[in-house]
């Protein structure tokens, strides 16, 4: 089976940076979605960004279009999140997911959509 392991959260303050890594293994996704998704306590799990294929055009949430980038390393398998001016309703656990297949851009942002999902990575801002 694919596993998916997400790394590089971390504790910051409002308006710092940071860059999430997804690093896939057991399958290569670069002609498949992958995607962000996070889950703040007390909340349910929402969308935040992704592509279709590792060319394709980001899909991102309102709450964080124009701050956040998706990109992927086809090489290295892992799709990132650049998260920039990070606020305190930024803090969620993050999650990496990957879809078997392309999606389109009226599904890709449902959870159900994606095959495999990673563990999770904390990140936290303070104000």
């Amino acid at each position: 089976q694919a596993q998916l392991v997400e790394s590089g959260g971390g504790l910051v303050q409002a308006g710092d940076s940071l860059r999430l890594s997804c690093a896939a293994s057991g399958r290569t996704f670069s002609s498949y979605a992958m995607g962000w998704f996070r889950q703040a306590p007390g909340k349910e799990r929402e969308f935040v960004a992704a592509n279709s294929w590792s060319g394709g055009d980001g899909n991102y949430a309102d709450s964080v279009k124009g701050r956040f980038t998706i990109s992927r390393n086809n090489a290295k398998n892992t799709v990132y999140l650049q998260m920039n001016s990070l606020k305190p309703e930024d803090t969620a656990v993050y999650y990496c997911a990957a879809a078997g297949r392309p999606l389109a851009r009226g599904i890709i942002k449902e959870s159900t959509e994606y095959d495999y999902w990673g563990q999770g990575t904390q990140v936290t801002v303070s104000s």
